[in-house]
């Protein structure tokens, strides 16, 4: 007998919301709840289908890789987008992964300015054209609009712009803020030009109306879990910003005002009015077709990186976070109804906590330092006993070592044989826990363990690095590119990969599931709500409980 979903076919839901939080890990959304109002996180874990075990089943844990995940049930090792950035063989350069000169910015001059950019990702960029081409696989969005014969309305938005992109899909639209001009743009992959109502709103000048404003505690003081701990040292002290509360903007036309707007529950506000407006305008969840909206919120992980997940900082900004998510749910509710919107929220990835506030519990924790890595004794005996004379690591952006292939070449040696001597000396550094070669990993020689599978599952072998690193448990890089972090997320660990999955709205019985999940699952599951195909790498597997 054939599945009956939970919704009929006449009976689907007019708008499918995907919300995705940057950098929320899976206890995130119950730990202040006591703090929280109605109408956000409590009612999605009130009245939603709450998966307590949720994970992502790839090891790279980074923004694009779990937005790309969340959106076509694949793992990276076929949606090709297996980190932020990659090495670009052909090119010989880092490329940046939503990159694509072919479409440029709509709007002039608003291309990353790499003169304040604080995302090392970002300034990897050589161009501002930008669409999801490098996406090898469809979405839930794509199908969608497939199966509709192009009448349902697609959109992606979000403050950054491979949030707005990995949702969107091939077949939808996408829009994200740009630091350089206040406003929210995209490309030419979308639009010849921009539709009135984007003009509109760009017009207003959204980011100035936070211009000489601060970020302020929404409640007093003595109410916070972390109300002792608004100086920590370990905190990132950006500028006139600081790590004090209350936290300047600055003037409208300051060299960080815009990227001070992003660190701070203001880039979740502008996104919340920008897919307000969408609403609107679009006439999104209007008639019986089923449309998509994706809405990212970035600011948790720009917070995160910046003050640390058991900061003041965190606790306000996730508190603010229920307010906007709380308005956004009310507004669909008014414009759509929520009995006939289908809520999905999830996270692309988790984070871990600061090392030093780690140490004052007694746990082994640190910074890794890897820019030494290629001077170091063990690599210049490799280099030596392998007769290499020059840089034998290339480049390393974590997880990945590219090791300079043309020197291997032209040495006459073996790649496989140089990877698997990188691999075993590069365990022998401070803070490194594992490391795999490419063709160990190609040729099925690592042990069947369950970080191996997770790196299987991120392992793309035209994109990936010669060797993946994996650091241990609490270990990782803070230096980005000069501007020294707090925490940073990227491992394999549990604290990168859990993340919440909610389903809500559109008639869903309240549950909690405390079973091991995977957010592959939630593409297959939506695919199977709607009716339409499953994206063309789709892994997951149907969640039950949502749909019967």
């Amino acid at each position: 007998m054939l599945p009956v979903a939970v919704f009929a076919a006449d009976k689907a839901p007019r708008l499918v919301l995907q919300i995705t939080v940057d950098q929320l890990r899976g206890d995130l959304p119950t730990r202040y709840l006591d703090k929280m109002g109605k109408g956000g996180f409590r009612y999605l874990l009130s009245d939603g289908v709450v998966y307590e075990n949720a994970h992502h089943a790839h090891s790279n844990t980074e923004t694009i890789v779990g937005h790309a995940t969340l959106a076509t049930g694949a793992y990276p090792a076929d949606h090709g987008l297996i980190a932020n950035t990659w090495f670009d063989r052909e090119s010989g350069e880092m490329t940046y992964n939503i990159e694509d000169s072919r479409y440029p910015l709509l709007t002039a001059g608003a291309d990353v300015d790499k003169a304040t950019e604080i995302d090392p990702t970002q300034r990897v960029a050589r161009s501002d054209g930008r669409s999801p081409a490098a996406m090898l696989v469809s979405t839930f969005s794509d199908e969608l609009a497939i199966h509709t014969a192009n009448k349902a309305k697609v959109f992606g938005v979000s403050v950054k712009d491979r949030g707005a992109v990995s949702m969107a899909g091939h077949a939808g639209k996408a829009f994200w803020f740009s630091k350089a001009t206040g406003e929210f743009v995209t490309s030419a992959f979308y639009y010849d030009e921009y539709p009135q109502w984007v003009n509109a709103f760009n017009a207003t000048q959204p980011a100035q109306r936070y211009a000489n404003q601060s970020w302020e505690l929404m409640l007093d003081t003595a109410v916070y879990t972390h109300a002792g701990s608004d100086d920590s040292p370990w905190e990132t002290s950006f500028g006139d910003y600081g790590r004090v509360f209350p936290h300047p903007y600055g003037p409208g036309d300051g060299k960080y005002f815009t990227t001070l707007l992003t660190i701070s529950p203001a880039g979740d506000e502008l996104t919340l009015d920008f897919a307000k407006q969408l609403i609107d305008n679009e006439a999104i969840g209007a008639d019986a077709v089923t449309d998509y909206l994706s809405v990212s919120f970035s600011s948790t992980d720009y917070v995160g990186h910046l003050f640390g997940p058991s900061s003041l900082e965190a606790e306000d900004n996730l508190l603010r976070l229920d307010r906007t998510l709380a308005e956004l749910l009310a507004y669909v509710d008014e414009k759509v109804g929520l009995k006939n919107t289908l809520v999905v929220l999830s996270a692309d990835h988790g984070g871990p906590e600061v090392p030093p506030l780690l140490n004052e519990y007694g746990i082994e924790a640190g910074y890794v330092e890897p820019d030494s890595w290629d001077k170091a004794a063990g690599i210049a005996n490799l280099k030596q006993k392998f007769g290499i004379g020059g840089e034998l690591i290339r480049t390393f952006f974590p997880p990945y070592i590219y090791l300079n292939r043309k020197l291997i070449q032209e040495t006459g040696l073996d790649q496989a044989e140089v990877e698997m001597a990188v691999a075993r000396e590069m365990m022998k550094f401070e803070g490194v826990s594992l490391a795999l070669s490419s063709s160990a990993l190609m040729d099925g020689q690592v042990a069947d363990t369950d970080i191996n599978r997770l790196i299987l599952n991120s392992h793309n072998p035209r994109r990936s690095g010669d060797v993946f690193v994996v650091f241990e448990p609490n270990w990782f890089i803070n230096d980005f590119d000069g501007l020294t972090v707090a925490t940073t997320h990227g491992s394999p660990w549990r604290y990168d990969t859990y993340v919440p999955v909610i389903f809500a709205g559109a008639g869903l019985k309240p549950q909690r599931v405390y079973r091991e999940i995977e957010t592959v699952d939630v593409a297959s599951t939506l695919s199977e709500i709607i009716g339409t195909n499953r994206p063309s790498g789709a892994r997951g597997q149907v969640l039950p409980e949502v749909v019967k």
